[in-house]
């Protein structure tokens, strides 16, 4: 990603800067390519129908009509120019049954018949390239640079992909309440849920990075794993239990904690957690 960050002010209270990137002036370039080739093979197919001796197109509005889809459909109005040719011809039937002799009178229709051909609008394909991979980002923080506003953009995938967990994880539905406040406490509890997870996530990496760690097997079947997510750890501590046994009102509870196996302990140390503090 390469900026040609220009902050232009396009309000007293908004920055508007325009940036260039070449990975996605390549993927435009594709599409391009892409969305041409499919119009190009839909025009061929419809040459074809034109040409059949059973073509339905016999009026010039059906075919300009089904020319338009195409290119509306691929979104190439702009790129590909196509010219629809009509031309005239005789067809002759006998005015009467019967096996054709010399004396045989015929009648004279005459049908039209369309044709197509396309050609590539160089020009406007040309002013297409060059516009490639310029996108604007929009931005009322007045102290950060240009490059500051890219990386804060380039993070929203992984802002959207936490907050993907709420349906995920967390199976957030929509809920049917007579009162907002209480629509927004519910979210208000799953956003701290969410913040929780992402403090383990980042407590558990920053311990790896520290001790250099490369890999903790959280993974199915005991695999490795490189960015632990807080999904892995619940996973691994859920078969550790607490029973209470209660035998009589005036008698004390007896409990039983599960015993933690290594990987537990070894996930609790850089969780800071004592083990003999642990409790399901």
């Amino acid at each position: 990603m390469r900026s040609r960050g220009s902050a232009d002010a396009s309000s007293p209270c908004y920055r508007l800067l325009w940036f260039h990137s070449r990975g996605k002036a390549e993927s435009d370039a594709a599409t391009r390519s892409r969305r041409l080739q499919k119009a190009i093979q839909d025009c061929t197919d419809l040459r074809e129908r034109l040409q059949s001796a059973r073509t339905r197109f016999r009026d010039r509005k059906k075919v300009e009509t089904a020319v338009a889809a195409i290119l509306e459909a691929r979104g190439v109005s702009d790129w590909l120019q196509v010219e629809i040719e009509e031309t005239e011809h005789e067809i002759f039937q006998q005015a009467s049954r019967g096996r054709p002799t010399k004396d045989t009178q015929y009648h004279r229709h005459v049908e039209s018949r369309f044709d197509i051909y396309w050609q590539i609008n160089t020009e406007t394909l040309a002013q297409a390239a060059a516009g490639a991979g310029v996108f604007p980002l929009i931005t009322n923080v007045t102290d950060w640079n240009a490059e500051d506003v890219l990386k804060a953009y380039k993070r929203q995938p992984i802002i959207e992909k936490r907050f993907s967990q709420l349906k995920t994880d967390f199976h957030v539905a929509p809920v049917y309440r007579q009162s907002v406040t209480r629509i927004v406490g519910l979210l208000a509890v799953y956003f701290f849920a969410l913040m929780l997870q992402s403090l383990l996530e980042r407590e558990l990496r920053q311990a790896m990075s520290l001790s250099e760690t490369d890999t903790l097997p959280l993974s199915p079947e005991g695999r490795h794993c490189s960015r632990p997510t807080t999904r892995q750890l619940l996973d691994v501590f859920e078969p550790v239990t607490r029973q209470t046994l209660y035998t009589t009102q005036n008698e004390e509870p007896e409990i039983f904690n599960t015993e933690l196996a290594p990987i537990h302990l070894r996930l609790l140390k850089p969780l800071r957690i004592p083990a003999n503090e642990y409790h399901a």
